[in-house]
């Protein structure tokens, strides 16, 4: 199971956010590319980046930050936020960006969807963020009926890289993930399936990889708090 550090951008700097709420943001650090630096000489092999303010404003925000941190790594970095046309999905990919993470049009333009993983195959994620199931989009500001399962299912087809399932009450707040429900995700697709949210201990880590059905995970806080010794946690998992 691959360990995926997060660097959330929010106004340029790297911070982590309480469920989802951009008041609710505790800053890390001023400069991504160190920081991204730093995971990768503990020797993560990709980085989870997320343009938090390009979340809500539907466009890339931070694109200074992740062009920075593009230049600063040699290891594949993923991106959310933000992005939801093609010409920001070829415009990221064009400079180096190894995935794009699409969220809000995979439930508003699936078909957008499938046509840049038909034009960029391995390199197009679908994000699933949801609360008890119901998937959330914008910036998880607006719910939708839409059930993450279900989404998912959608996508068996298109060729998606990866799913980046996302359990926003956990998200942040250090209490666990939601071991259960993305398990169950992964057991109902043949796509990839990548935990994040609420991971806050080795513990977790090794939760997930015993389901057998998950094959990534995402952690911000734990990290940048001390509780997950990103070296240590690279050696477990691969162990």
């Amino acid at each position: 199971m691959i360990l995926y550090p997060a660097i959330d951008l929010k106004d340029g700097q790297c911070v982590r956010l309480l469920r989802g709420e951009m008041e609710a943001a505790t800053v890390f650090g001023d400069d991504p590319a160190a920081q991204a630096a730093s995971f990768v000489a503990a020797g993560c092999e990709w980085l989870h980046l997320v343009d938090l303010n390009g979340a809500f404003a539907g466009k890339p925000v931070n694109a200074a930050a992740v062009e920075a941190i593009l230049a600063r790594v040699t290891v594949p970095c993923q991106l959310g936020g933000g992005i939801r046309d093609m010409a920001t999905i070829e415009g990221w990919l064009g400079r180096g960006l190894n995935r794009v993470i699409l969220g809000t049009v995979a439930v508003e333009n699936p078909g957008l969807v499938r046509e840049a993983a038909r034009a960029f195959p391995g390199h197009v994620a679908v994000g699933i963020d949801a609360r008890k199931g119901r998937v959330a989009t914008r910036g998880w500001a607006e719910e939708t009926e839409v059930m993450a399962t279900d989404l998912a299912k959608s996508f068996e087809d298109a060729g998606v890289a990866a799913l980046i399932y996302t359990d926003i009450d956990r998200d942040g707040a250090m209490q666990g993930p939601n071991v259960e429900a993305t398990a169950a995700l992964a057991r109902a697709v043949s796509i990839p399936v990548i935990a994040s949210g609420g991971v806050s201990a080795m513990a977790d880590l090794l939760a997930l990889r015993d389901t057998g059905v998950i094959a990534g995970a995402i952690s911000g806080r734990a990290l940048y708090d001390g509780a997950i010794d990103l070296r240590e946690a690279i050696a477990a998992l691969g162990a």
